[in-house]
């Protein structure tokens, strides 16, 4: 089993930046994918970057690239989204994710077996 838990959420001005974790804990292994994911008020949920434990490339949404970047610290088992420069549109409940199978990455929701039950972001104008 998997154990995520997110954390850092807050309420920020428009242009400001905030850093969301995910502390993961269980049977942790270096091929799965870990992702972050948000869900806005009557909306879909929706990919937002993607890592891997064993390291390389990252995967983006368009509508956060350049302004996100996902991390990871091994040694914690802990994933991170920095996000910057801030937009109303981000404000959600973002969850942190994990595909165990590792193949590839996307992001389809239904490919992530564990979730973490979610913190909010705020942003305000």
């Amino acid at each position: 089993q998997v154990q995520l838990v997110e954390s850092g959420g807050g309420s920020v001005q428009a242009g400001g930046s905030l850093r969301v974790s995910c502390a993961a804990s269980g049977h942790i292994f270096r091929s799965y994918i870990m992702g972050w994911f948000r869900q806005a008020p009557g909306k879909e949920r929706e990919f937002v970057a993607a890592t891997k434990w064993s390291g390389g490339s990252t995967y983006y949404a368009d509508s956060v690239k350049g302004r996100f970047t996902i991390s990871r610290d091994n040694a914690k088992t802990t994933v991170y989204l920095q996000m910057n420069s801030l937009k109303p549109e981000d404000t959600a409940v973002y969850y942190c994710a994990a595909d165990p199978s590792g193949r590839y990455y996307s992001s389809d929701h239904n490919r992530y077996d564990y979730w973490g039950q979610g913190t909010q972001v705020t942003v305000s104008a």
